[in-house]
């Protein structure tokens, strides 16, 4: 068949489907010189890679998941907030809601991302810092006053402690009368990344892992809606790494999750629809665009062929974006609206399902409302006004584009293979393999910005003497008081005896296999606090040590 008759074929029998869909979105587009917009660009018949280009929304997804992409649907403009109290974080979502946010993403401060509490005496001084502090189901209700959480998608940025948070998330559900099969949204839970480049680990590997199945698991009974994993390679991306790593190491941590789920006696399109994997966008624009493609072709492969996957909704990679924060500068901050626009533009066109964009002051400090509204702005002006949502996949069969997105197959495929031959990720990491080729990256490209082979604008070239003119949001100090407060009287007037039995519970489950989840849901319904509750696990399993390596 031609090349033309297999875009009839597509137009026909899965593209117009699909765009009827989404009667929200116009039928009809054009450019202002009201020249028709095909929905698809397809390449010459002898283009050197059209095995693996394929059409949107079928085997290898390369062109993307969707058949009709941003023609039918807009991304998610989800941009990441969270600071202070339970309180503060809230009145920013319905500040970014009202401002045509489509999605909430929430930041969570060190301690709460560690599995302590507001009172423990570890997170003195970091209460509030860099996230929002929630110790209990009582501070999630008061994050999420007057948010509708059966019609908004809900990302949270949270890994070790994952399985608590989410639970306090169905236990409010459940106080508001919402059945948990509506809720909507992302858990990150991606605890290999945080071995890896981040950091925020509790438990050893082994039972961090099994954290994660039983998440897979109880998701896909009870909350078929909700993305179980986040699976990251902004993390790996902002300690360094290249673009070709970002892909390669992600993935080798996907096929590692995969395992361990299939280890645990799950089918691999019993869970693997609800994963979801998160990505940064970088400076290298053409480099970005490509990126994402690859990785897309490169998970279908996997899924199919490894795991032998018969559901292409399982060999879809949906990801989110963040644009790249290891990329912002502190001098000249206006120049980061520039560095954000580009980088946003580079995850549209490779893709993404949902977005985030930084805001100009965030290598300064916390970002404020304006700020904030900037960077959503950059959002929608790309989306209503740059045209560049009106085709799928527009810079597809560009012959730069397509190399790239070869060449990025290729070397992430040949880190793939050492990963294997190692073990796989867990072994690879514990090696420290991973780590060192991270840091080397992040070593070269250091180098070349001090030796002024990678230009920085306003760094080190066309830089300026001045101090950065810029509202500053500014924290309250008492927040810290606040919240020992809050979990002080939470302790007073819960049922201590009831308290008592359900960490004993706990303590029993975590030495056997059964599913964690539905007590862990318990816990928190009768006021158990994230550091109890995290604590008694720490006494069964231990606290993670990294090994040394070279």
């Amino acid at each position: 068949m031609s090349v033309e008759s297999e875009r009839e074929r597509w137009e026909e029998q899965v593209f117009k489907p699909a765009v009827e869909r989404f009667p929200e979105r116009k039928p009809v587009f054009e450019t202002s010189s009201g020249i028709p917009l095909p929905p698809v660009g397809v390449p010459d018949e002898r283009f050197e890679y059209q095995e693996r280009l394929g059409f949107p929304g079928e085997y290898p997804f390369t062109r993307g998941i969707q058949p009709s992409m941003y023609r039918g649907r807009l991304w998610t403009m989800r941009q990441y907030a969270g600071y202070a109290s339970a309180e503060e974080s809230n009145r920013r979502y319905r500040y970014l809601l009202q401002q045509g946010q489509t999605g909430l993403s929430v930041a969570f401060d060190l301690p709460t991302q560690i599995g302590y509490d507001a009172d423990d005496a570890i997170a003195t001084g970091e209460v509030g810092k860099v996230g929002v502090s929630i110790s209990s189901l009582d501070d999630m209700q008061a994050l999420f006053a007057e948010i509708p959480l059966d019609k908004v998608s809900t990302s949270m940025t949270i890994n070790a402690p994952a399985a608590v948070l989410l639970a306090m998330y169905i236990g409010l559900a459940r106080r508001r009368g919402i059945e948990e099969s509506r809720l909507r949204g992302t858990i990150q839970n991606d605890i290999l990344k945080e071995y890896i480049a981040r950091g925020t680990y509790i438990y050893p590997p082994r039972p961090s892992m099994r954290l994660i199945t039983d998440i897979f698991q109880y998701c896909q009974k009870n909350v078929p809606r909700w993305n179980t994993i986040s699976i990251s390679g902004y993390h790996i991306r902002e300690a360094g790494s290249t673009a070709v790593q970002e892909v390669a190491f992600t993935l080798a941590n996907a096929i590692a999750y995969v395992e361990a789920a299939l280890q645990a006696g799950l089918k691999v399109d019993e869970f693997a629809t609800q994963l979801s994997f998160f990505f940064s966008a970088h400076n290298n624009f053409l480099e970005e665009v490509a990126k994402f493609r690859a990785a897309r072709y490169l998970w279908a492969e996997i899924v199919r062929q490894r795991f032998g996957s018969s559901d292409p909704r399982s060999m879809m990679l949906r990801f989110h974006t963040q644009t790249a924060g290891s990329t912002l500068t502190a001098q000249q901050p206006e120049n980061n609206i520039v560095r954000v626009t580009l980088q946003a533009l580079a995850a549209i066109l490779g893709g993404t399902q949902s977005l985030h964009t930084n805001s100009m002051d965030e290598a300064l400090w916390l970002p404020t409302e304006k700020s904030v509204r900037v960077a959503l702005r950059t959002q929608q002006i790309i989306a209503n006004e740059s045209g560049v949502a009106d085709i799928v996949d527009p810079l597809g069969g560009a012959y730069v584009i397509e190399e790239l997105t070869g060449e990025i197959v290729r070397q992430a495929q040949e880190y793939i293979r050492k990963i294997d031959q190692m073990g796989g990720a867990l072994q690879a990491i514990e090696r420290g393999y991973v780590q060192n080729e991270i840091q080397d990256a992040a070593y070269r490209y250091q180098r070349a910005v001090e030796l002024n082979d990678q230009v920085v604008v306003g760094v080190n070239a066309f830089s300026v003497e001045e101090s950065p003119q810029l509202e500053r949001l500014q924290v309250d100090p008492a927040i810290e008081f606040t919240q020992r407060e809050r979990l002080a009287e939470l302790r007073r007037r819960r049922e201590a005896g009831k308290v008592a039995e359900l960490l004993g519970r706990l303590d029993q489950a975590a030495r056997q296999t059964d599913n964690l989840l539905p007590l862990l849901v318990e816990c928190v319904e009768h006021d158990v606090t994230l550091g109890e509750i995290c604590s008694t696990m720490r006494h069964v399993w231990g606290e993670y040590q990294p090994l040394a390596w070279a």
